[in-house]
């Protein structure tokens, strides 16, 4: 919407005169289309949805767009037998190889490393059947994945912001300092906070863990902080008053009476973790966001729900582990 060989360049060259232009994700555009919700979008000249749709391409009389071609990029170091093989494939994938290639996986439902794999081994003169990973093998696949991301993120989480939060009760000018930079964190949109981690730390799983991370920081560290100031005052003078230190004070007192808030506030930065880490499938992550991604792509509703059901389900059973885990280490409000 911005690149000057985007709209503004394409609106100058013929002149356009819309003004109620909007960006939309590519996948979703034709959909929108097909409903009548807009009139005009950009395409791939690949893409299956040309023939699905039955879409009228405007020619580019005035020729805006260049032609683009896609070339392979390799690091200097890849191993001589795997530039070979992509040596196969130069100057060998044109349009209508590629548009065909597109409907197998949009039209015809073939999974894409299926079609690349056939494709492949017809230039080498290979036969060999395509791998086919079940539905459940995938399956466990998201699910390893998207536990490793919450729970290693979290896990840290709680060994920084549990400190942080009894250090914010101890000290207000620190608990400002403290609630605030978390809750200044806590409003930058996910996707935004995914790719400022990709300059420092790459793609993939470092940089999706540092940011469910930082997302987790704010319920620990407030939760924490708010238990602990909600003491009678009281019972912290009966501590003080029967000669314990203050490590012993809040080991043997202030804590466990906090418990509930402590495990509250995990809970929720739990529960958050899971569904943000969806979002660790855009740089590469893995995870239930995977099928999802793939699902708004292909137009798959049922791969959309195979990574949005799990998901919440799993959202679900923590907090059920939490709730469980609270009754067995707290009595009940009303309890004697």
């Amino acid at each position: 919407m911005s690149r000057a060989d985007g709209w503004p360049g394409l609106e100058r060259r013929y002149g356009l005169p819309q003004r109620d232009v909007r960006g939309l994700e590519h996948e979703l555009a034709y959909r929108a289309l097909a409903r009548g919700d807009i009139d005009v979008t950009d395409l791939y000249s690949t893409d299956p949805e040309i023939e699905r749709y039955h879409l009228e391409i405007l020619r580019d009389d005035l020729h805006f767009f260049p032609d683009y071609s896609a070339i392979l990029l390799a690091r200097a170091g890849l191993p001589a037998r795997v530039r070979r093989a992509l040596d196969l494939l130069d100057g060998k994938i044109d349009t209508t190889a590629m548009e065909r290639m597109n409907a197998q996986v949009a039209l015809d439902g073939r999974s894409a490393d299926a079609v690349a794999h056939d494709f492949v081994s017809r230039l080498a003169g290979s036969s060999s059947p395509a791998p086919s990973p079940s539905r459940l093998s995938l399956f466990w696949q998201y699910t390893m994945q998207q536990l490793l991301l919450s729970g290693v993120s979290l896990a840290a989480a709680v060994l920084i912001a549990l400190p942080l939060g009894i250090l914010s009760a101890r000290r207000p000018g620190l608990a400002r300092i403290v609630l605030g930079g978390a809750g200044i964190i806590q409003t930058v949109p996910s996707l935004a906070l995914l790719v400022f981690m990709i300059p420092v730390l790459g793609i993939g799983f470092a940089p999706a863990v540092l940011a469910l991370f930082l997302y987790s920081l704010l319920p620990i560290i407030r939760n924490t902080c708010s238990g602990l100031l909600a003491l009678p005052t009281p019972i912290r003078e009966s501590a003080i008053a029967l000669g314990l230190p203050a490590w012993a004070r809040l080991r043997l007192v202030e804590l466990p009476l906090a418990t509930r808030s402590i495990l509250a506030g995990i809970k929720i930065a739990a529960v958050i973790n899971i569904g943000t880490a969806t979002l660790g499938a855009l740089i590469g992550a893995g995870g239930y966001g995977q099928p999802i991604l793939t699902g708004i792509r292909l137009n798959d509703f049922g791969l959309i729900l195979e990574g949005a059901v799990p998901a919440a389900l799993l959202a679900l059973l923590v907090q059920g582990l939490f709730d469980g885990v609270e009754r067995l280490l707290l009595p009940r409000p009303d309890a004697e």
